[in-house]
């Protein structure tokens, strides 16, 4: 049997580990492996089971690794989840969504997930994403080592074949249990598994290792262009939901595609659909400037205003006619999710009305003889029209305007503010 060698860099992350393990023969050879291992140990090895409760014997399975668990000395969790069995994303896409859901709320600060893929597992995995038309990212598959939730995923296994796993598991008399799923070829994985891969070993007897090392060098180049894409998306980014249309446009359509993608993974983002990148090109890029040319997805929304793409979650606007009352002793919750809060003064001195923009509201800033109208204050403000739709007014009881948000205050609220040191503040929602 080979040599065991995990892709593993102690000296680089010490800490402790959470195992995902189903019960499978891969996710035991992997437990039982890490048990061997003192120092991980006293670090706070421990296993976590995901309960999908798709099968009848689901409840069986989590006997059997309480019992494994429990002969090892290993503390486990137990994770039940709902999987959506009409997702779009489909059975297997909707358990890998609730799964990895499940592994990120219970993973601990730098705690790291360690999963059992292997050699094998890696192959499949670049075949699914070809004929997907993945790109180099996705081409590259799975990655030994990467940042996850608040820690880290580990795939130890990851260079080394399912046949090794399987005599490892025989060697040390291993129990573990049959997930049926697993050889159902209506499953794209296991249609590979047992129909695809045979018949390509017949032909290559080294094909899941060769593929397995196509994934690493798409891997090496996705990380080369990556590196070119921060700098590129660093020259565009003129805040962070927001990119300057003319430093895209100096960029090739490739570069710029890559750009535009790896922004809206930074913001934490749904990835752009594959009509994305085309729908930015041909409706946002040559929209005029003053245009609301907009892309929506998922509940996200890139719009462009003036020289600006903005990406964000769709955000509610306040309803016209919504008004109440609020005097400033506790934060006001606004319909939309945003808050008020007056801080530095204990109340106002009497109750403001806190409404929408109905049109026609007119301002006097601080130092100026005569009022403006809200629509050209806020115009000159640069508030993109979005957020205009989402602004709390501020009226006394005599219908004066004196706050437009927290940036637009007219002279007399001003001055009561910095009288008492005090400050309005409109806290966007996260």
């Amino acid at each position: 049997m080979s040599t065991f060698h995990p892709h593993w860099q102690p000296a680089q992350r010490p800490g402790p580990v959470l195992v995902g393990y189903s019960g499978g023969m891969d996710s035991s050879v992997l437990l039982h492996l890490l048990a061997q291992d003192a120092q991980l140990r006293q670090q706070g090895l421990r296993a976590v089971h995901i309960h999908h409760g798709l099968h009848p014997q689901a409840d069986a399975w989590v006997d059997h690794c309480r019992q494994v668990c429990a002969d090892w000395d290993i503390p486990l969790l137990v994770l039940p989840v709902q999987v959506e069995r009409d997702s779009p994303l489909g059975l297997e896409g909707a358990a890998r969504q609730a799964r990895h859901a499940a592994f990120a709320r219970v993973l601990a600060e730098d705690e790291i997930l360690a999963l059992a893929h292997h050699a094998d597992d890696q192959a499949e995995t670049l075949l699914l994403r070809a004929l997907r038309s993945a790109g180099v990212e996705g081409l590259a598959a799975m990655r030994p080592w990467r940042r996850y939730a608040r820690g880290w995923l580990w795939r130890p296994l990851l260079g080394l074949p399912r046949a090794w796993l399987a005599d490892y598991a025989r060697q040390h008399a291993l129990r573990w249990v049959h997930d049926p799923d697993n050889v159902d070829t209506a499953f794209d994985r296991a249609y590979l598994r047992h129909r695809v891969m045979p018949l390509l070993r017949q032909r290559w007897p080294q094909a899941a290792s060769q593929l397995a090392r196509s994934a690493a060098l798409c891997a090496e180049g996705a990380d080369l262009l990556a590196a070119e894409d921060a700098t590129a998306l660093a020259s565009a980014r003129r805040a962070p939901q927001q990119l300057a249309i003319d430093a895209l446009l100096a960029l090739s359509a490739p570069r710029r595609a890559r750009v535009l993608r790896r922004w809206i993974a930074d913001l934490g983002l749904p990835p752009l659909p594959a009509n994305g990148i085309a729908g930015i090109e041909h409706m946002l890029l040559p929209a005029p400037r003053d245009t609301r040319a907009r892309f929506d997805w998922h509940g996200v929304r890139i719009q462009r205003w003036r020289d600006l793409l903005h990406a964000d979650w769709q955000r509610p606007s306040l309803p016209p006619q919504w008004q109440t009352e609020w005097n400033g002793r506790t934060p006001l919750r606004l319909p939309t999710g945003d808050t008020l809060q007056l801080t530095g003064a204990d109340a106002f001195d009497t109750p403001l009305r806190v409404h929408a923009r109905r049109g026609g509201e007119r301002l006097r800033l601080p130092g100026r003889a005569h009022s403006h109208t809200l629509k050209h204050l806020l115009q000159a403000a640069d508030l993109p029209p979005w957020q205009r739709d989402r602004l709390p007014l501020l009226s006394a009881a005599d219908g004066t305007l004196l706050a437009a948000g927290d940036t637009l205050l007219a002279a007399p609220l001003a001055q009561w503010l910095d009288a008492r040191g005090a400050r309005l503040a409109w806290t966007h929602l996260a």
